[in-house]
C-alpha cells in the first residue's frame, strides 16, 4: 500500500512557520538557506542550536546536532539522562528485574527442578537491591556525560530562562541562538484532597520518583491509578512479597490499551494472592496512614505502610512563559507539525514536554526530526527530511506479564468502521513458552482487508517488549501479512506466536493450534 499523506498543521500554520511549507515540499533536498533579521551580539556565545534537558530526547538530539556540524550548547539543571535514566525507566525496570529474580526463586524454583531445603532462607536484601539500581543509573547518566564530551558539545549544568526565542540566560551568562529545542520533561502529577498534602509531609504519601528509594520494603502498598505506572508498581512491589491494594477510578486498569489486553492483565494480577485490583473506586482523601475512598457507595478506610500516587504527569514548562509559546489547556507545549515546531518558527519542543506520546524513545525520535528539520533550514546536504508519525509508534509496560503494542485497537476500528480482521494466538501452544515456565498471553494482530498491512498489533506475555519491534519494523515498511506469515521466524522462540497469528490471517486457518 502507497504511503498514505495526511494534511500537516503546518498548512494551517504557513504565516507563523515560514520554511515550514518548503520542507514539506522538497522531500529529503535540502531547504534554501533561513533568512533571519537576529543578529548575534556575540559570536562567541552564540550557537546554531541550544537544547535545553539532556534527557533521552536532549542529548541525543546535541549528539546528532553535532555529528551534523552544527554548533550545539545543552543545557541541563539536574542528572543527565534526565527521568529516564535517573528516576524512571531504567530504575524502575532494575527493580522489577530483581523482584521477579526473587519471585521465581521462592515461587517458581520447585517447578523447574530446583529444590531448595527448608532450612534455606531466601530474603530481599532491600539496601543491596537498591545499591544495585543506584549503580546502574550511575553508570548510564555517566555515559552520557561522556557522550557529550566524545562530541565536542559544550554543556552546561544550571536552571536555563528564555529571554527571547533566540536568547538564552543560565547561571547569569547570556547565550543565543538561530534555533532552540525545548526538552525539559515533566514532573509526576498530584491530587489536591483532603489530607494529601500533610500526608506527603509525613511520607506516607510518595510518587513514583520517591518509590524508587523507599528506605525499607513496606509490607503493604496502596496505589492509587491504574495506568501504566501504577500497574508496574504494583507488579514490581507484588514481586518482592508486599501486599498491593491498586485502586482505580475506571471500571477496568489500563483502559487505553487494547481491550483484550486490559483483561487479560486484570486476570492475571488478580490472581496473585498478594494483588487486590479496587476499580470504580472514588478517592476522598486521606487520613494518617488510611486512604478513604467510596465504592458502591460505602466509604472505605484502608490502612498501608506507603500510598503511592500515579496519577499521570504534567509539563515542566519553567522558565519558558514569558517568549509567546502557545500551550495547550492541560500546560503542554503544542507542537503545530510534524516537525515539532512550535507556533514560533525557531522553537521545537520535543518529549513530554509536548504531551504526545510520554514515551522515552518517542522523545528521542522527536529529537532526530527536529534537529534534521533545523540542519535541512541550514542548506547542510545530508540531513534528512523525517516526520513524526504518532500512529507507528511502539508502546510497553514492564509488568509481570510483559505488555507491548503498536497502531490501533479493535475498538478503535470498530469505532472508525473500518474494515479489518483481528486474530490472536496464545503463547500455551508455543514451545518456548513452555520450556520458560511462563505461558501467559497471546499475541493479536490487526489488519486493514484491502492491502492486508497490519494496523494494530499487540502482546502480552514474556518478553513482549523485545517482539514488538518486528510489528514496529512491519508498519513502517507497509508489510503485508503475507510477507510477516512468510518469514522464516526461528524455533523455539515467543516470536512465533507472531507468524502463527500471520498465518491465520492469511489463510484462516493455525497450523499449531
Amino acid at each position: 500500500m502507497p504511503k498514505q499523506t495526511t494534511p500537516s498543521a503546518c498548512e494551517a500554520t504557513k504565516s507563523a512557520l515560514a520554511d515550514c511549507a518548503p520542507a514539506l515540499q522538497e522531500g529529503n533536498g535540502t531547504l534554501p538557506p533561513r533568512k533571519t533579521n537576529f543578529q548575534a551580539p556575540n559570536p562567541e556565545k552564540h550557537f546554531d542550536v541550544i537544547i535545553v534537558g539532556a534527557g533521552v530526547g536532549g542529548y541525543v538530539a546535541a549528539i546528532k546536532a553535532a555529528n551534523l556540524g552544527l554548533k550545539t550548547l545543552i543545557i541541563e539543571k539536574g542528572a543527565y539522562g534526565g527521568v529516564c535514566l535517573n528516576i524512571g525507566c531504567i530504575p524502575t525496570k532494575t527493580l522489577l528485574k530483581s523482584g521477579k529474580v526473587f519471585e521465581q526463586t521462592v515461587h517458581k524454583a520447585a517447578s523447574f527442578g530446583i529444590e531448595i531445603s527448608k532450612d534455606a532462607k531466601i530474603t530481599v536484601n532491600w539496601k543491596a537491591v537498591i545499591e544495585r539500581k543506584e549503580d546502574v543509573v550511575k553508570k548510564l547518566s555517566s555515559g552520557v556525560l561522556y557522550l557529550m564530551n566524545k562530541n565536542k558539545i559544550k554543556h552546561i549544568e544550571g536552571v536555563a530562562e528564555a529571554i527571547d526565542n533566540h536568547t538564552i540566560k543560565v547561571n547569569g551568562e547570556t547565550f543565543t541562538t538561530d534555533d532552540l529545542i525545548i526538552a525539559t520533561g515533566s514532573n509526576p502529577r498530584g491530587l489536591t484532597l483532603p489530607g494529601f498534602e500533610e500526608a506527603e509531609k509525613t511520607g506516607f504519601l510518595i510518587n513514583s520518583t520517591h518509590a524508587l528509594s523507599l528506605p525499607k520494603l513496606p509490607k503493604k502498598v496502596i496505589i492509587i491509578g491504574g495506568g501504566v505506572i501504577g500497574v508496574e508498581f504494583a507488579s514490581m512491589f507484588a514481586s518482592y512479597g508486599s501486599e498491593v491494594v491498586l485502586l482505580q477510578g475506571l471500571p477496568t486498569i489500563l483502559e487505553m490499551l487494547d481491550a483484550d489486553l486490559s483483561k487479560e492483565m486484570s486476570k492475571i494480577l488478580s490472581s496473585k494472592s498478594n494483588i487486590t485490583i479496587v476499580t470504580n473506586a472514588m478517592i476522598k482523601g486521606i487520613e494518617k496512614n488510611k486512604v478513604v475512598y467510596e465504592l458502591d457507595g460505602k466509604e472505605i478506610k484502608l490502612e498501608a505502610d506507603y500510598c503511592l500516587q500515579s496519577v499521570g504527569r504534567k509539563p515542566f514548562t519553567e522558565g519558558f512563559e514569558n517568549i509567546g509559546l502557545k500551550k495547550a489547556g492541560n500546560g503542554y507545549i503544542e507542537i503545530a507539525n510534524d516537525y515539532c515546531q512550535t507556533n514560533l518558527d525557531n522553537v521545537y519542543a520535543i518529549g513530554d514536554v509536548n504531551g504526545r506520546l510520554m514515551l522515552a524513545h518517542v522523545a528521542s525520535h522527536e529529537g532526530l526530526i527536529a534537529v534534521n528539520h533545523i540542519a535541512r533550514k541550514k542548506g547542510i546536504a545530508h540531513a534528512e527530511d523525517m516526520k513524526m508519525e504518532f500512529e507507528r509508534v511502539p508502546s510497553c509496560i514492564y509488568a509481570s506479564p510483559e505488555i507491548a503494542t503498536i497502531g490501533k485497537t479493535e475498538e478503535q476500528c470498530k469505532k472508525e468502521n473500518l474494515d479489518y480482521k483481528a486474530f490472536k494466538f496464545p503463547f500455551q501452544a508455543i514451545g518456548k513458552a513452555l520450556a520458560d515456565g511462563d505461558t501467559h498471553g497471546f499475541v493479536k494482530l490487526i489488519i486493514e482487508n484491502k492491502y492486508q498491512t497490519v494496523i494494530g498489533a499487540h502482546i502480552i506475555g514474556n518478553r513482549a517488549t523485545e517482539m514488538i519491534s518486528e510489528l514496529a519494523v512491519a508498519m513502517e515498511s507497509e508489510s503485508t501479512i503475507s510477507e510477516i506469515a512468510h518469514a522464516i521466524h526461528p524455533h523455539p522462540t515467543m516470536s512465533e506466536a507472531i507468524g502463527e497469528a500471520a498465518e491465520a490471517l492469511l489463510t484462516g486457518k493455525t497450523l499449531n493450534l
